[in-house]
């Protein structure tokens, strides 16, 4: 079995960084269009501001610009040849996927839920809703040590009855260590992908019946 590691965090970095640029840069040229529109309200007739120097600055903001666009692209190119989008991320369907997040699909009567604790903890306790946010079942988990555990529901409700499968639910933890201080658990969920599309400019993997964004995935094995 092998391993491969989706390496979104410097993409993601880059994007955020070019995103910023472009968004200083606007302010700046407004703020530099304000106080030239002031500078030749308020410039001497008899010794009108040279012409050249403001055209210069124009002409370099322009190329700022340019050339943080060039780069949005390039990273968009390098988004895709690293697994981003519809194209690189069918590549996944039919391995097995790991992303962050927090909800599964009840299936053959049971969902797994994955978690992290940071430390041990001296309880756990589990709550899972439903698609429109009702509560079906809170109880304990029994996976205290710290490190990777998992959390398997039986399916049932808090009367005992037995939900559908098919059902996408979530999973929320809430984790006190031996002293009552709380202990933060980050959650994840695993599954065979099984199809990948494109909703509103985002790509989003079915793993294990769920939908995921691909930007939320860490690992995949085959």
């Amino acid at each position: 079995m092998t391993t491969q590691a989706i390496g979104t965090t410097t993409s993601t970095a880059a994007t955020s960084t070019i995103n910023s640029g472009l968004s200083g840069l606007a302010t700046n040229y407004q703020t530099f269009l304000s106080l030239l529109t002031t500078q030749l309200q308020n410039q001497d007739p008899t010794s009108p501001m040279d012409t050249n120097q403001f055209t210069q600055q124009l002409t370099q903001m322009t190329g700022v610009e340019q050339q943080l666009l060039s780069n949005q692209l390039l990273q968009q190119l390098v988004n895709q040849n690293q697994g981003g989008g519809i194209t690189g991320a069918v590549g996944l369907i039919g391995k097995t996927v790991t992303s962050t997040g927090n909800t599964a699909v009840l299936s053959g009567g049971t969902a797994t839920f994955n978690y992290t604790l940071p430390s041990a903890a001296a309880s756990v306790n589990v709550s899972i809703a439903d698609s429109n946010n009702n509560v079906v079942w809170t109880g304990p988990a029994t996976g205290l040590t710290a490190g990777a555990q998992s959390f398997t529901w039986n399916g049932q409700n808090q009367s005992g009855q037995k939900q559908a499968d098919g059902g996408v639910y979530t999973v929320t933890l809430t984790a006190t260590n031996a002293s009552g201080a709380p202990v933060t658990p980050t959650t994840s969920s695993s599954g065979v992908a099984t199809a990948v599309q494109e909703v509103n400019g985002q790509t989003l993997v079915t793993v294990g019946g769920a939908k995921v964004p691909l930007t939320s995935v860490t690992g995949v094995s085959g």
